[in-house]
């Protein structure tokens, strides 16, 4: 299995952390280029200078998921990689958002015949 992850912060880099170590092929990206990159060392994963160079990275169907705060920071980063995206490709957002931001945003996704994944996710950062 191998996925994108745009936002590497202290939820979406430990989340790489932890699925690297379980054998999940990594590409990641997030704006700071220190934490993107020293984390991309540290647990041994790719990370591009851009979501685009990313994406390319990735295999059909790609799956990239979003670790970004809620809210239009989402809204953002979730029109750059469906733009980026082809028909059968997955987006998941993990994101607390509202409920009916999410229901907004899976069926905008879908009419693009892109597959939706809301998998918000909470507890923290000790989920590694």
């Amino acid at each position: 299995m191998e996925l994108g992850m745009v936002g590497l912060g202290r939820m979406g880099g430990n989340m790489v952390r932890r699925l690297a170590r379980g054998g999940v092929k990594i590409t990641g990206y997030t704006r700071n280029p220190e934490t993107r990159n020293a984390l991309a060392a540290e647990a041994g994963f790719e990370s591009p200078d851009s979501v685009a160079a990313m994406v390319a990275q990735l295999d059909s169907p790609r799956i990239v998921w979003l670790m970004l705060p809620a809210g239009d920071v989402t809204e953002a980063g979730l029109q750059e990689v469906c733009d980026l995206l082809s028909p059968g490709d997955i987006v998941v957002d993990g994101a607390n958002s509202m409920f009916k931001d999410s229901m907004r945003r899976a069926a905008e996704v879908e009419a693009r015949g892109l597959h939706w994944v809301d998998a918000g996710v909470s507890g923290g950062v000790w989920g590694l």
